[in-house]
C-alpha cells in the first residue's frame, strides 16, 4: 500500500554527535549509522514524542590488525580490539566471533536513545531532548540499547527497550509521568525475549505484553497444519507491568501458506479501537543476509487477545526506495521496513517507523484500513 502523507523526518546527518552521551571518550571518530526504529506516544502538549535509537559506530572498526567494538565499562565508554582472523565481517552492523560452538556476535556500534519531539502531526521536529537521552548504566547494557517502544497506561507511561550485552539480551523497562523524563524499573524478561509490546489498556486488571522468544530450534508442525515452525508473536500477562507470566496459548504465527513471515515480530503497541486490539508487527522474509522487513496488521480479540479478528496476508508497510535515495551514500541495507509506534491523529493513526535502519519515516495510515 501506499498513502499520501508519508515521509523521513529524522536522519543521521540531524543527529549531533557532540552532544553524545559517547562524545569525548574513545579517542577515535564515529558517525551515526542510522537514527531509526522510534518509538512514539503522544506527550501532555499535545506533541509526539519519538525515541530514537542512535546506532553510533566507528569510523574505522578494522585498524592494526584487529576489528574494534564499544562498550560501557563502569560509567565510561571503551574499545575492544578483536583478531581479525578470529572475525567475520560480512555484516556491517557487527562481525561474528569464530570458533566456538554457538554463535557469538560483537557490535561495530552502540546504541543509545535520544527524545526527539515533533509536531501534533508527526511531520516536522521540534526539539531534539539531548539532556533526556537514555545511555547504558549497567553491565546489562553494556553493548547499548535498542528499538524502544512506548505506551501509555491510564495516566503512565512504560517504554520497553532491548538491552544487549554478553551477560544476556534482555528486555528492561523504564517508567514516566510525562512521557518525557524517564525512570529505570528493572529486568522485565530474560535472554532473547524481546519486542516486548505493552497493550495500552488493562484486560481483567492485569497488563498485557508482545513478546517474542528467539532460538535456534523449533519444532515442527504436523504435515498439512496451516502454520510454519520458527518466531512467533506470544503474550504475557502481569498484575504490576514488573512481574510477568507466559501465556498458555499463542499469539500470532507464521502461516504456512507465505515465506514473507517466516520469521516475525512486533511492532507497535497493541491500541483499543472499536473491534478490538490493533497491532501493527513485523514480517520477515529470508534473503541474504538480512531479509526483506515488512509491517502487516491484525486485530485481536478485546477480552482474549488469544484470538485473531482480523487481519491480511498483504502487507500494510513496505521499504520505499524513493525515501532513502537522496540518502543512498549512507545505505547499508535495503528492503527494511520496522514500524514501532502509533499514535492517534483523528481520522487516521500516525504510524512511526526504522526505514533501511537509517531513519525515521512518519506514515499517515487512515482509519478505514482496519474498518470492518
Amino acid at each position: 500500500m501506499t498513502f499520501p502523507i508519508d515521509k523521513l523526518v529524522l536522519v543521521p546527518d540531524d543527529i549531533d554527535l557532540s552532544r553524545s552521551p559517547l562524545a569525548g571518550q574513545l579517542g577515535v571518530e564515529t558517525y551515526v549509522l542510522g537514527a531509526f526504529n522510534p518509538a512514539l506516544t503522544r506527550l501532555p502538549n499535545g506533541n509526539l514524542l519519538m525515541m530514537v535509537r542512535v546506532a553510533e559506530a566507528l569510523r574505522t572498526p578494522i585498524f592494526d590488525g584487529k576489528v574494534h567494538s564499544i562498550r560501557w565499562d563502569d560509567g565510561r565508554f571503551v574499545l575492544d580490539a578483536w583478531p581479525l582472523e578470529l572475525a567475520d565481517t560480512a555484516d556491517p552492523r557487527k562481525f561474528r566471533i569464530t570458533g566456538g560452538g554457538w554463535k557469538v556476535m560483537a557490535l561495530t556500534s552502540l546504541a543509545w536513545l535520544l527524545p526527539v519531539e515533533l509536531t501534533p502531526d508527526g511531520l516536522d521536529v521540534v526539539a531534539h531532548h539531548y539532556d533526556k537521552a537514555i545511555a547504558p548504566h549497567a553491565s546489562f547494557q553494556m553493548y547499548g540499547l535498542e528499538d524502544a517502544r512506548i505506551s501509555k497506561v491510564g495516566e503512565r507511561w512504560l517504554m520497553t527497550t532491548c538491552s544487549v550485552s554478553p551477560e544476556r539480551h534482555s528486555t528492561t523497562l523504564y517508567s514516566s509521568e510525562n512521557g518525557l523524563d524517564w525512570t529505570f524499573e528493572d529486568i522485565v524478561l530474560d535472554h532473547q525475549n524481546k519486542d516486548m509490546l505493552i497493550f495500552e489498556g488493562l484486560i481483567d486488571d492485569h497488563y498485557w505484553a508482545q513478546t517474542r522468544p528467539l532460538g535456534d530450534l523449533y519444532f515442527a508442525y504436523p504435515p498439512g497444519s496451516e502454520w510454519r515452525a520458527g518466531p512467533s508473536i506470544n503474550l504475557a500477562t502481569s498484575p504490576d507491568a514488573r512481574h510477568w507470566k507466559p501465556h498458555r496459548n499463542p499469539g500470532i504465527r507464521p502461516h504456512s501458506a507465505t515465506v514473507a513471515t517466516a520469521r516475525m515480530g512486533g511492532g507497535t503497541p497493541p491500541i483499543l479501537t472499536d473491534r478490538g486490539w490493533l497491532t501493527l508487527w513485523h514480517g520477515v522474509e529470508p534473503k541474504e543476509i538480512v531479509g526483506i522487513y515488512r509491517t502487516y496488521w491484525s486485530i485481536l480479540d478485546r477480552d482474549d487477545p488469544t484470538r485473531t479478528i482480523a487481519t491480511r496476508h498483504e502487507p500494510l508497510l513496505e521499504a520505499n526506495p524513493e525515501l532513502t535515495r537522496p540518502y543512498e551514500d549512507q545505505m547499508y541495507v535495503r528492503d527494511v521496513v520496522f514500524t514501532t509506534g502509533i499514535a492517534d491523529g483523528g481520522d487516521h493513526y500516525v504510524v512511526a517507523s526504522g526505514e533501511a535502519d537509517l531513519a525515521c519515516r512518519i506514515t499517515h495510515i487512515p482509519k478505514s484500513i482496519f474498518a470492518a
